[in-house]
C-alpha cells in the first residue's frame, strides 16, 4: 500500500476544513426538493453553502428553494436546459460565487443519509492519493443499491489502487464514470477540464463529466455514503425510456465519439455494451416507434456534436456568464 511511502500521505489533509458547496437541480417536484434539502439541512457535516437551480418548474418548486430555512441560493431559470443544462449553471455558481473546493451534486428526488457527506470528507481525510470524484452508493425506497447510479469501476485497476480506494473507505473502489446522484467533484479539476455539456439536456452528461475527470484522475465509490434516489420505479436508464431514447443515443454517441473523455478501447467497450443494451431493449419491447427514436437521436448525433454551454444557457445571462468564465479558464 501506498501509506508506506510519505509523498502519498495526506492527499487531502484538512479536507474538513474545505468548502463543499452542495448543488441541487430541480424541476417540478416540489415535495422531493423539499425532502431533499431537509436531507442536506440534517447532515452531520452540513456543506457550507447549497445552490439551488430551478429549472424554470411550473410549480412551486421555485418557492419551496426561498423559502427553506437552508438558505438556498436559488438559481431561477427562465427556460428549461435539462438536467445537464442545471448542472453546468449551478456547478458553475459554486465555483464563481461559492468559491467552492468540492462540489457535491444530486437531483432534487436525491436524499442523502445524514451522515452521507461526512463519510465523503472522511474518505477523502484518509486517501493516500489525490482524488477528482467521490460517488456515494444510492438506494432505492426498499434498500437495493440503484441500478441507474451504480458507478462504474475501473477497468484494470492495480492493487495498489484497489488498495489506496481501501485505505480511504472501508469497500471502497477504484472508478472511472459517476452518476450525478450523489457525486463529490473536486473544484479545482472541474476549474481544470470544464463544466459538463448543457446541450446534453438529459442522460449521459454525468457519463461524459466523471469520464473527463478521471480519466487521468482517480476517483473511489465510497460505500458509507449513502443517499435514496426516489424514483418512481425501480431500474436503469433503459428499462422504460420512451422519448427519453432519443437522448440516451445521441448523448452516448456524443460522449464515446466526439470527445477525449475516452480511451479508444473504452469506446469500443462502453459502445459495444451499450449498443447491445439497446438491442436487448428493443428486442423486449418490440416498439417500432421506439427504433424512430433512435434513429433520429444517431441521426442528430453524427449530423453535429453539442453546442457551447453558454449558448444553450443564453436565455439567462448571468447562468451563462457563470459558464462563460469557468470553461474559458479551461481553455473550452
Amino acid at each position: 500500500m501506498h501509506a508506506a511511502h510519505p509523498e502519498y500521505a495526506g492527499a487531502h489533509a484538512g479536507a474538513d476544513a474545505q468548502r463543499v458547496v452542495a448543488v441541487v437541480v430541480t424541476y417540478n417536484r416540489e415535495e422531493l426538493l423539499a425532502a431533499c434539502l431537509d436531507a442536506l439541512a440534517a447532515q452531520t457535516r452540513r456543506p457550507d453553502a447549497v445552490v439551488v437551480v430551478d429549472n424554470a418548474s411550473s410549480d412551486s418548486s421555485g418557492a419551496v428553494a426561498d423559502a427553506h430555512p437552508i438558505g438556498a441560493d436559488v438559481v431561477h431559470l427562465r427556460r428549461n436546459v435539462g438536467g445537464a443544462g442545471g448542472f453546468a449553471a449551478g456547478i458553475a455558481r459554486a465555483l464563481v460565487r461559492h468559491d467552492a473546493d468540492w462540489v457535491w451534486v444530486m437531483d432534487d428526488d436525491t436524499i442523502p443519509r445524514p451522515g452521507a457527506l461526512s463519510a465523503h470528507v472522511a474518505a477523502l481525510e484518509a486517501s493516500p492519493v489525490r482524488l477528482s470524484v467521490l460517488s456515494s452508493r444510492a438506494e432505492w425506497t426498499d434498500g437495493r443499491e440503484h441500478p441507474m447510479n451504480r458507478p462504474r469501476t475501473r477497468l484494470g485497476a492495480s492493487a495498489a489502487e484497489k488498495a489506496d480506494a481501501a485505505a480511504a473507505s472501508p469497500g471502497a473502489r477504484p472508478i472511472r464514470t459517476a452518476s450525478f446522484v450523489s457525486a463529490l467533484l473536486n473544484g479545482q479539476d472541474v476549474r481544470r477540464l470544464g463544466l459538463p455539456l448543457a446541450d446534453y439536456f438529459i442522460w449521459s452528461d454525468d457519463f461524459e463529466h466523471t469520464g473527463r475527470l478521471l480519466r487521468h484522475g482517480r476517483g473511489i465509490h465510497v460505500p458509507s455514503s449513502v443517499v435514496e434516489h426516489r424514483t418512481a420505479t425501480f431500474g436503469n436508464a433503459q428499462a422504460s425510456p420512451g422519448g427519453r431514447f432519443y437522448y440516451d443515443v445521441r448523448n452516448r454517441v456524443w460522449a464515446l465519439g466526439r470527445t477525449r473523455s475516452f480511451a479508444p478501447f473504452e469506446r469500443v467497450l462502453y459502445g459495444g455494451r451499450t449498443a447491445l443494451g439497446w438491442a436487448l431493449m428493443l428486442g423486449r419491447t418490440r416498439d417500432v416507434d421506439l427504433v424512430g427514436v433512435g434513429v433520429r437521436g444517431l441521426r442528430d448525433a453524427l449530423r453535429r456534436g453539442p453546442r457551447r454551454s453558454e449558448a444553450v444557457l443564453s436565455a439567462d445571462p448571468e447562468a451563462a456568464a457563470d459558464i462563460r468564465r469557468i470553461e474559458r479558464a479551461a481553455g473550452r
